[in-house]
């Protein structure tokens, strides 16, 4: 069994000092040495893998770009460019969802209308808009994306950048907002 062995994170550490001072032979090397780790981690994440090649490609500018900030004392260099690719693939997996969502945001109400619906319905739904504006906007979003458009809280936690567990919470203190907000209208 053949297995390609990491560089070594001195190595890499002075290819993204080498980086850092525009030396583009430098980038070459720590792209061949580091690639294929960041594709995978991006893979994981988005699950397309021409989206994550051209992920992979942002990766490096970043890099690029972000190289002088680099500090071996804070993190591993591998750490470190793994951070930047992960941060780019949820970055992507986001906008990837705000355009499929296109209109969703702002015309969730509206798919939800009937054109049966009486005036009892019309002034609920105006009830429930009116609740939801009162609503934190993390929680409102995750809210409006949970139960009008079926996202999981994975998905909700990669869009905005937190964990499963605070997601969790937004949903069920907005609903108990929503509730309370409901009952008194």
């Amino acid at each position: 069994m053949s297995t390609v062995e990491a560089p070594a994170n001195a190595d890499l550490a002075r290819l993204i000092r080498a980086v850092a001072e525009s030396d583009r032979t430098a980038l070459r090397a720590l792209y061949d040495a580091t690639a294929p780790k960041l594709l995978g981690i991006i893979l994981r994440i988005l699950q397309d893998r021409s989206a994550a090649e051209d992920a992979l490609q942002e990766v490096f500018v970043r890099i690029w770009q972000r190289a002088g900030t680099f500090d071996p004392q804070a993190a591993p260099a591998l750490v470190w460019l793994g951070a930047i690719a992960r941060h780019k693939a949820i970055d992507r997996l986001r906008q990837d969802k705000a355009a499929r969502l296109s209109q969703a945001d702002t015309n969730w109400m509206e798919r939800l209308a009937d054109t049966r619906d009486g005036e009892a319905d019309l002034a609920r739904r105006d009830a429930l808009a009116h609740c939801l504006e009162a609503v934190e906007p993390d929680q409102r979003d995750c809210l409006i994306l949970a139960y009008c458009e079926g996202w999981s809280r994975e998905e909700l936690a990669a869009r905005h950048a937190r964990p499963v567990s605070t997601v969790k919470t937004w949903l069920r203190r907005g609903l108990i907002s929503l509730r309370g907000c409901l009952e008194a209208s």
